[in-house]
């Protein structure tokens, strides 16, 4: 058994107080990573400079304590490993150029995807070593996008929205999305063994627009591609911990972790932390799940959120965490008060 927090409940321990980290924590919040982007340069210049990349994962551990380092990266990096075309510009957020016929789908190179991220497998290298040195109790996650969630930014070609093009094509040209998404599967599953082959000690899958999906497309595009990754990576590290959040899945959110066999689930701000609490296996870890609004806010209603997740959730499996990621406007004293209330409650 780890000595660490986040993997001893991930191992399907009740720790008490729960392990915490938040989504989006290294990042724009904080004033130590707009000094770092400010030295990278670009947003993908940060993501592929191993040193920066890096020191901007453990930014976040230094200051609050957090029980993980999540990678800074991001979902797209797969795409552009592919080969697909992919900037962000300024305030606007990616941009790529929309994969919608066969010609685009086979540009993409699956199989080389996972050699082209090589600078991420340096990231997750030198975290490691940090955190060993300087944060022993800190355990290092790794992570991708999920495949439909991937491929509504390949066939729309930006963010936003609700990616009304790609769940047209997902319906009415099941045969080219499933091929593109045959893709994805093969490139993510490469880059997250590569990634726990690095040194990641848990993995996470971010399916952060499943809630767009009836049940039978969320049953076909979220849960099985989930599932043949969770398969992919136990069979090559039986042992490695898989984290699974389909963003808005409501109750299909039980469904989703019976069928996927991941070891935690992400609950995001709409779920009723009591009724997952009650409908998922009593192994499966539940993460989650404050609104980042509340967090900003701080004060009575922060702490009053807080201890009513905790209580909602004490006595199984539970990492504190956001439904979604920290906003640019949170005020790092906040979160400070809120581990607070974690870890003294």
């Amino acid at each position: 058994m780890s000595a660490k927090p986040l993997l001893r409940t991930l191992a399907g321990e009740a720790v008490w107080p729960p392990p915490v980290w938040l989504m989006r924590q290294a990042g724009r919040h904080l004033p130590e990573y707009r000094a770092t982007r400010g030295e990278a340069g670009s947003f993908m210049d940060l993501c592929l400079n191993p040193e920066l990349a890096a020191e901007v994962t453990v930014q976040p551990v230094r200051r609050y304590g957090m029980d993980a380092a999540i990678l800074f990266s991001d979902i797209l990096i797969v795409p552009w490993a592919m080969g697909q075309g992919l900037t962000f510009a300024e305030g606007e957020g990616p941009r790529l150029p929309p994969i919608t016929d066969r010609a685009g789908l086979a540009k993409l190179d699956a199989e080389g995807a996972a050699a082209r991220a090589e600078p991420v497998m340096e990231t997750v290298r030198r975290t490691r070593a940090l955190l060993a040195k300087d944060h022993p109790g800190t355990a290092l996650i790794g992570f991708s996008g999920s495949p439909w969630t991937v491929a509504c930014y390949m066939v729309e070609g930006k963010g936003g929205g609700e990616f009304k093009h790609a769940r047209r094509l997902a319906h009415g040209d099941p045969a080219f999305f499933g091929a593109l998404l045959g893709k994805l599967e093969e490139a993510t599953l490469a880059y997250l063994l590569a990634q726990a082959a690095a040194g990641a000690e848990a993995l996470m899958l971010f399916d952060s627009w499943a809630g767009q999906l009836p049940p039978n497309a969320f049953r076909k595009w979220v849960i099985e591609p989930n599932r043949r990754l969770r398969a992919g990576i136990k069979a090559a590290y039986p042992d490695l911990p898989v984290i699974g959040f389909p963003r808005l899945a409501g109750p299909m959110l039980a469904e989703y972790a019976r069928e996927t066999g991941v070891q935690a689930v992400g609950m995001d701000t709409a779920m009723d932390p009591a009724w997952a609490a009650a409908n998922l296996p009593a192994h499966v870890a539940l993460q989650g799940n404050l609104d980042p609004e509340v967090l900003i806010a701080g004060g009575a209603a922060l702490e009053a959120e807080a201890r009513s997740i905790l209580a909602a959730l004490r006595g199984r499996p539970h990492i504190f965490n956001l439904g979604h990621g920290v906003e640019i406007s949170t005020p790092p004293e906040h979160v400070v008060a809120l581990l607070r209330v974690i870890r003294g409650g």
